[in-house]
């Protein structure tokens, strides 16, 4: 789509790119505090809850590493006043260009308080987002909106190229979306576990899981890091999650992993503060990882995990892996972390077995989000 002329900002309202601090006691990382305190503040707008929440530090050490994504943020301030508080924030835009893989695209978030909206603030940061993609060389960009709830398939529903999910026509940032000419490529389901799951239906369903697999495959489980014997074949594993799970109409090509990435995502993790829960299937007669999934904690509330990537390798399916992988780190996190009570995640509509799987765990729907894609 060829670009249009930008929308500026409106009176009374600035934008500037937000500069990263070496800490949070640099004069300008308020800035950084006020697109956290916004986005905090969109997060419980559409959840009602923290579970979504990030804290300074957290995003202040994900900045600082930009070895394999360029991120660039945009504020937009309010100029009513110059104090240097986080509420002069409206609102912000995100933008995650990779910058090994897929250097074609990137991911552009765009969020303005509840109380701005209306104004054409979210218009302005979204056009000036969309150049600089452009100046980096991107000729397609990815957005998510999301939703508390899937709607019926009626007249009001708009459902993606993939067929498959809903979102609401007249949801504000569904049509926000729509006039800027993104395209609904994709919808996924967010579902929410309540923790602990019953330890004997884990265990039943870990016993069936495994008896399925058979003696050929076992479970290795890890924290944070990587046991150095494994590290190469997870490595892959992640490297697979971006050709083997369903993309509906996402313009988006192999992501390779290796060591070193593994190595320097398990570092930045750690310095986010957020732990990394790993169970894995081994393929004994091999020697090779089949199988994974990830729980990853949240530095906000010890109540809330993320369901993060689980993946079963094509030539290993059918055999009920996921599910082994999921009872097992289940389990442990039970064993491990006490205090958490809800599990969230997300799935492409479309991956009907690991919906199943969820379903089967216990699993409830708690809304969605829209995956969309805009040619520059």
């Amino acid at each position: 789509m060829p670009p249009t002329q930008p929308s500026p900002p409106p009176a009374g309202v600035s934008m500037r790119e937000l500069p990263v601090p070496a800490d949070l006691d640099a004069p300008d990382a308020w800035l950084l505090r006020g697109q956290i305190d916004a986005a905090n503040e969109v997060a419980h707008h559409v959840w009602g809850t923290r579970d979504h929440w990030r804290t300074p530090h957290e995003a202040l050490r994900s900045l600082h590493m930009q070895e394999y994504t360029t991120k660039l943020r945009l504020v937009a301030l309010d100029e009513s006043s110059t104090a240097q508080e986080p509420a002069r924030v409206l609102g912000y835009a995100a933008l995650d260009l990779p910058r090994q893989d897929n250097t074609h695209t990137g991911y552009l978030g765009v969020a303005v308080r509840p109380a701005a909206r209306g104004r054409g603030i979210g218009s302005a940061l979204h056009d000036a987002a969309l150049e600089i993609a452009r100046t980096h060389g991107r000729t397609m960009l990815t957005a998510e909106t999301d939703q508390t709830s899937e709607p019926a398939d009626d007249e009001h529903a708009l459902a993606p190229t993939s067929g498959t999910g809903r979102v609401r026509r007249d949801d504000p940032d569904v049509r926000f979306a729509m006039a800027r000419g993104w395209t609904l490529e994709q919808v996924e389901r967010y579902s929410v576990l309540d923790v602990p799951v019953p330890p004997a239906v884990l265990a039943r369903q870990r016993a069936d899981a495994q008896a399925a697999a058979g003696p050929d495959y076992r479970v290795v489980l890890w924290s944070d890091t990587c046991p150095q014997a494994w590290v190469d074949q997870y490595a892959v594993l992640l490297t697979r999650m971006s050709t083997d799970v369903p993309l509906g109409g996402i313009d988006w090509h192999e992501d390779v992993w290796d060591a070193a990435r593994v190595r320097s995502v398990e570092q930045l993790l750690r310095e986010r503060g957020m732990d990394h829960l790993v169970a894995a299937v081994e393929h004994t007669p091999t020697g090779t990882l089949a199988a994974f999934t990830s729980l990853e904690t949240t530095p906000v509330t010890e109540e809330f995990v993320y369901q993060d990537d689980t993946l079963v390798l094509r030539e290993h399916r059918g055999r009920r892996l996921g599910m082994l992988a999921k009872t097992a780190n289940l389990q442990r996190l039970a064993a491990e972390r006490p205090a958490v009570r809800r599990i969230g995640t997300w799935n492409a509509e479309e991956n009907a077995h690991m919906l199943a799987i969820n379903v089967a765990l216990g699993f409830r729907p708690a809304g969605g989000t829209g995956e969309w894609q805009r040619s520059l």
